[in-house]
């Protein structure tokens, strides 16, 4: 296992009035990994992000990055982390390239022309390079936003909403941009509201809300874990009623007797050799089908169950 590059312990953060943004969280973040943070507005994503990068300090708690207490030795570690924050804060009347390279100026990096063109022409920016922040779209002040986190070469990099208010295509560009940055050996933290994306990309998944990180695991076996497989079969003839025999599986009559629909699996993971056991049995009780329709459940579909069970609780 790759060793880890920051370590949160009983991190909490409380604001004035009470409000507890962080809650006792405990995360391990590895060395060339994608991990994406999930959770509702207001879950305490942005806060933790910011207590790492020093925008927020946090009221309990350690954060340890590259060895470093953030603490008490704050500046050597943050020189490694790059943030790309969820506003569009930038000034607006800079032109992009010296934005860019005014950004690496600020960690006490010499100037280094090519490594600006270089992430320039990564992002797709390079034409743009003389424009101003203002004149671009929104997606492309985005990618701004990134080059200037890349531009004093991090080896941790937050994308907080990286793609929130941009069009699908864009969309598509980014993820390969993060792509390439995890070739380079760049570690990504990610907050999204595309779940779809989360599923995508990341390797680790954690699920957050009201400042409590409710899961974190590898996203396969997260959702091999809790996920639920559902199959339709098609009969080749009707039935009225399920033999003695196929009492144990959970499954119904559907469709006035000419297909049947399990639903299983649930927090085993068991779910497709289960499927696989009920068509033996089938064959067994002589009870022919012309197709199966297997489905596992998606990573939205366990995060909205997570949710909904914490919020019952």
């Amino acid at each position: 296992m790759n060793e880890p590059i920051l370590e949160l312990e009983g991190l909490s953060k409380v604001y004035p009035g009470g409000l507890k943004a962080l809650d006792n969280v405990d995360l391990t973040i590895r060395k060339g990994e994608i991990f994406a943070l999930l959770g509702p507005n207001g879950a305490g994503k942005t806060t933790l992000i910011g207590a790492v990068c020093g925008l927020v300090r946090p009221s309990e708690g350690t954060i340890r990055a590259f060895g470093h207490d953030m603490a008490s030795d704050w500046r050597k570690a943050r020189a490694r982390i790059g943030l790309v924050p969820q506003e569009l804060s930038t000034d607006m009347f800079e032109p992009v390239h010296r934005a860019v390279s005014y950004s690496r100026g600020l960690f006490g990096l010499a100037p280094d022309p090519a490594r600006i063109e270089a992430i320039l022409r990564s992002l797709s920016l390079w034409d743009k390079k003389d424009e101003r922040i203002m004149a671009l779209s929104g997606g492309m002040k985005r990618r701004v936003l990134i080059a200037k986190a890349l531009a004093h070469e991090p080896d941790l990099l937050f994308l907080d909403e990286p793609t929130a208010g941009v069009d699908v295509e864009l969309r598509k560009g980014m993820w390969a941009i993060v792509d390439q940055m995890r070739d380079r050996g760049v570690t990504i933290i990610l907050t999204t509201h595309y779940i779809e994306e989360a599923e995508l990309m990341a390797d680790r998944v954690g699920i957050i809300n009201r400042g409590k990180l409710l899961m974190v695991d590898e996203k396969e076996a997260m959702m091999s874990r809790l996920g639920r497989t559902e199959a339709h079969i098609a009969l080749a003839n009707p039935i009225s009623e399920l033999p003695q025999s196929l009492s144990q599986f959970p499954i119904e009559i559907e469709q006035g007797g000419t297909s049947l629909c399990y639903r299983g699996g649930d927090g085993t993971g068991r779910g497709k050799a289960e499927v696989a056991e009920l068509t033996k049995a089938l064959i067994a009780a002589g009870i022919d089908y012309t197709g199966i329709d297997v489905r596992e459940s998606s990573l939205e579909e366990i995060f909205v169950s997570l949710l909904g069970e914490e919020e019952a609780a």
